[in-house]
Parts: C-alpha cells; sequence; structure tokens
C-alpha cells in the first residue's frame, strides 16, 4: 500500500497511455476518493514502482538531466 501524496504539481511532460475499461475504472475511483487527479494517482504508482524496481535496468540517476 502506498500513502497518496500531493508532490507531482510541475508534471509536464504529456504521454498517451491505454488502460483496459476495468482498470481505468479502478483507477478513476480511487481517484476520486482520495480526492486528486487521475493524473496525480497514475504518476504516483509510477513512482511506487520505481521505488520498488529489482529488475535488471541501471536506473540510478535517471531523471535527473545528466547523459
Amino acid at each position: 500500500m502506498f500513502k497518496i501524496t500531493k508532490s507531482f504539481r510541475k508534471a509536464n511532460i504529456p504521454k498517451t497511455i491505454r488502460f483496459t475499461e476495468e482498470l481505468d475504472d479502478m483507477l478513476l475511483k480511487i481517484a476520486e476518493k482520495e480526492e486528486i487527479s487521475f493524473n496525480e494517482l497514475i504518476l504516483r504508482c509510477c513512482q511506487y514502482a520505481i521505488d520498488h524496481y529489482e529488475g535488471n535496468a541501471d536506473i540510478t540517476g535517471a531523471g535527473d538531466g545528466a547523459p
């Protein structure tokens, strides 16, 4: 479980993503109940996945502007 916080206010890179109807419904319900935007919820979910990532990709320093 993760805590919903409102820390992604400066998100400004648009992306297109497709969800199943079932997943979309669940995410919309969560966002509504937590009183956050759908976008905010998706960003939080992504951050949670990255924070708990145990795969083989080296993501240290990713997103800090370094090449």
